[in-house]
């Protein structure tokens, strides 16, 4: 790998131990990737025939879960090793049904990837959507071990493709074959003469149909929601919280009910929601005992089961996309059937401009716009029902990229 790449991480693994000092979720990161490889060497050993998954975080791990499972009932007698490069993946999938090992993944150094294959030496290894780390990707191909990238999505502007990019680009040859979310991504990859390439589609589309297969019955939602019309707002952050709440609080009739599922669910978070309702409210700890069909909003302190209540909602609001975060799973609430709303913010979320583009989902940058197709989508059943029956036909047609997948490895 070239010098000033691995200068690049060097400097970069300082920057990260000391900026653990002061942030909780990057000491979570820097303490775990001390303790990898005595994991593996506890978990392995050389007789032992293995699989690696890898995933950026937690959403990259629901994205290539489909695949993981096929891959964890076919393989029986293999230990499936899982990494994650985030804490935000790592401490929530740590136990995960589908992996016998889950590590932090070291940081991108040669003697790093040396290391970390002499002891999982992969008969597979399986990356996810834009995960390039070129040192380890460059031992995997020396040592002839197979790789493949599933749901990736390429951009024109990523460095893979600019006359600087040569150290990065040349890790893509590092997999024997690359599954790309659309054409496009396919068409940038043989443009740098990448030509083991499929276009598969996206895997989350998978992932989410596979909700309907499942029971999504909360009796604790069922009773807070009776009959009436209910919004389900989910992974929200401030500037999202600010305009439900001020509709909530302003415009909202009493008979129409409203779920807010946080991103961040902090109790100063949460407090700071509920004490900005001019409405009643009851928190998910503190339900027991409550009138829950006397409350009008309901707020989620907790995490994992948003995509079951989405199956409740009429009309979702998914957030993370009226700020700079990034937006959040909208294919979730899209496979109920249901019109969904985010921020104006989703230039890299090529799923959402085709749902606007179907006429399913409905973009927003201000207050104004936000209570007006809100408001349209209570009074208007008829559109209501139009929108969702757009995203969950949407869905529908999008999914089979596991199938396309599982049928190359011969599975």
């Amino acid at each position: 790998m070239g010098f000033i790449y691995n200068i690049g991480i060097a400097v970069a693994g300082f920057g990260l131990k000391t900026t653990s000092f002061f942030n909780e979720k990057i000491k979570k990161g820097v303490v775990g990737r001390k303790n990898t490889f005595s994991i593996l060497q506890k978990n392995l050993n050389p007789t032992n025939k293995t699989l690696w998954f890898h995933c950026a975080s937690l959403g990259e791990y629901e994205q290539g879960l489909p695949v993981f499972k096929v891959l964890r009932n076919h393989y029986k007698n293999h230990k499936i090793v899982l990494s994650f490069f985030s804490p935000s993946g790592y401490e929530i999938r740590k136990n995960s049904p589908i992996a016998d090992v889950v590590v932090y993944l070291p940081l991108d150094t040669k003697n790093n990837a040396q290391q970390f294959l002499n002891l999982v030496n992969p008969e597979l290894t399986v990356f996810v959507k834009y995960e390039i780390w070129p040192n380890f990707l460059n031992e995997l191909k020396s040592r002839k071990l197979k790789a493949i990238l599933i749901s990736a999505s390429f951009r024109k502007n990523q460095s893979f493709f600019k006359f600087y990019g040569s150290e990065v680009r040349d890790a893509l040859f590092a997999f024997e074959h690359i599954f790309t979310q659309n054409e496009t991504s396919k068409k940038l990859l043989e443009s740098i003469n990448y030509n083991n390439v499929t276009v598969s589609g996206d895997t989350r589309f998978d992932r989410v149909s596979s909700q309907l297969d499942i029971d999504n019955t909360l009796n604790f939602i069922e009773t807070f929601k009776q009959q009436k019309l209910c919004i389900v707002a989910g992974s929200t952050w401030p500037e999202d919280e600010n305009l439900l709440i001020n509709f909530i609080n302003n415009e909202a009739s009493k008979e129409v009910k409203f779920i807010i599922a946080p991103h961040n669910i902090k109790p100063s978070q949460i407090k700071n929601i509920q004490e900005k309702l001019n409405v009643e409210s009851v928190l998910f700890s503190k339900k027991e005992h409550k009138q829950l069909e006397a409350v009008q909003v309901f707020i989620v302190d907790t995490i994992g089961i948003l995509s079951k209540i989405y199956s409740y909602a009429n009309i979702a609001y998914v957030g993370g996309a009226l700020g700079t975060t990034g937006l959040h799973n909208t294919l979730e609430p899209a496979v109920f059937g249901v019109p969904i709303i985010i921020g104006n913010h989703h230039e890299k979320f090529p799923e959402a401009q085709q749902m606007i583009d179907n006429k399913g989902m409905f973009s927003i940058s201000n207050q104004t716009e936000f209570n007006t197709i809100l408001n349209e989508l209570i009074e208007n059943s008829e559109k209501r029902q139009l929108s969702g029956k757009n995203n969950s036909d949407y869905i529908s047609k999008n999914k089979g990229a596991v199938n396309t997948i599982i049928t190359y490895l011969g599975l």
